[in-house]
């Protein structure tokens, strides 16, 4: 790695301030071109930043980090210029012309972690502290940056070394003096661990979950006012209200914070059969989506004089609303209520139009979410990627529990459960995957 890289580190646009980043070994001589020289470490100066004709560009203040005390890891700068559009394209321009290269998206970071500034989880840590959009989201992923995970996982692989320490002692030196003993000391060690692991892959859900959102869908026949309670939720017209059966054909997601937690609630197409093939699909997709979704609010219209049919989807805890009952009552109100309590589910009678009713609903999502999502601490795992290499992990110390004897393959499985954990602070983690988390950020970080 030679090259020097910039880029702006501020997202595009008119703002006050915007921030270039440049890093690598030409740093230094891409300060003293811009601003005609390097300020001290870490001591804003301010100074005027001129292009290759000397023509002066803007007054800027100008920071110099010398490497390894830098993010990166080697020399660094940043240039904190006027937010305009043309400001900040002059500062690139001038850069670009030093033959300097634009960083790909997350370079900054991947160069951190490879100077061993980060390791892998602390750098997603810092990808999910840029996207949080919900206090649970920022508190989860301050968590990872400081080194949660990482701190759990080398205490894991401390345990597992400590095990492979007493079998390979076994393997190896059958006949000195070692006590007769020392490899089943070992089991304790794996069974503790792959409870531990266990336990870390199942919370590993709830941090997916905290990510990237939890998923309600709104399922019915037409007609039951799914769309009306999502518009009245979300507070927008987010969903096209009309009195037509089958309005809505396509699932309409609209992101919420409740209880602090991100939730996607889904507005989805009306459950009935039809000959329509659009609708069909529409219908098709509504149900995949409810059946993946963490709650289902099943609508029933209960003026309606037609009772429907019960949709599958629906799982014991789920919220039946009766609605509409500002209106006449019909037959399908009872027959709702009485499906409800065979189903097991929580059912109530509301309007979208009673303010009263809409805070119930609300509150009710809300106490869901945080039984689901909240815990005593945010969970140390909290991706796909983490979950699957704890589940393999423990797979493994578990088939070194099966291998009585045959002690030499159970010190093998030791040795493949400490890789799988290794890689999730990427310590031998294979180009591509690095390539693949790294290609998430933006562009300047």
């Amino acid at each position: 790695m030679t090259d020097t890289i910039y880029a702006p580190a501020t997202a595009a646009g008119r703002a006050a301030v915007a921030v270039v980043r440049v890093s690598g070994p030409w740093t230094r001589a891409a300060v003293r071109a811009l601003a005609g020289a390097v300020p001290p470490p870490r001591r804003a100066s301010l100074k005027t930043l001129r292009n290759a004709d000397g023509e002066a560009i803007d007054q800027a203040l100008v920071l110099f980090f010398a490497g390894p005390e830098s993010y990166t890891g080697e020399d660094a700068a940043e240039f904190h210029v006027h937010g305009g559009t043309a400001v900040v394209g002059a500062v690139i321009e001038a850069l670009r012309t030093l033959d300097l290269r634009l960083a790909e998206p997350g370079e900054f970071t991947r160069r951190a972690f490879e100077h061993g500034k980060l390791d892998l989880a602390q750098a997603e840590g810092v990808a999910d502290l840029i996207d949080a959009e919900t206090e649970a989201q920022r508190r989860q992923a301050l968590e990872q940056l400081g080194g949660r995970l990482s701190d759990v996982q080398a205490r894991w692989t401390e345990a597992l070394l400590e095990a492979l320490a007493m079998l390979e002692a076994a393997v190896d030196f059958p006949d000195e003096e070692v006590p007769q003993d020392v490899a089943a000391r070992a089991r304790p060690v794996l069974e503790h661990l792959v409870a531990e692991l266990e336990i870390a892959a199942a919370d590993a859900e709830r941090g997916e979950r905290i990510r990237e959102g939890y998923r309600i869908a709104l399922i019915g026949a037409p007609n039951a006012g799914k769309s009306t309670l999502l518009n009245a939720l979300a507070g927008r017209d987010a969903a096209i209200v009309t009195a037509t059966p089958g309005t809505t054909r396509d699932i309409i997601e609209v992101p919420m914070v409740l209880a602090g937690y991100k939730a996607l609630m889904a507005d989805t197409a009306g459950l009935r059969e039809t000959g329509d093939e659009i609708e069909a699909e529409g219908v098709r997709r509504a149900r995949a989506w409810a059946a993946a979704a963490d709650l289902r609010l099943w609508l029933v219209d209960g003026s309606s004089g037609e009772t429907g049919a019960v949709p599958m989807e629906l799982r014991p805890g789920d919220l039946c609303l009766i609605t509409k009952r500002d209106l006449p009552v019909g037959p399908a109100g009872a027959w709702a209520a009485g499906q409800a309590k065979r189903l097991s589910l929580a059912v109530a009678e509301v309007t979208a139009k009673g303010p009263g009713d809409l805070d119930w609903i609300r509150g009710v999502l809300e106490e869901r979410i945080v039984e689901a999502l909240e815990g005593a601490e945010p969970p140390a795992a909290t991706r796909l990627r983490h979950q699957e290499l704890l589940t393999e992990a423990a797979d493994r110390l578990r088939h070194a529990l099966a291998q009585d004897e045959h002690l030499e393959l159970a010190a093998e499985d030791v040795r493949l459960a400490a890789r799988a954990l290794d890689r999730i602070t990427g310590r031998i983690d294979p180009e591509q995957v690095l390539g693949r988390i790294f290609s998430t950020f933006c562009i300047g970080k």
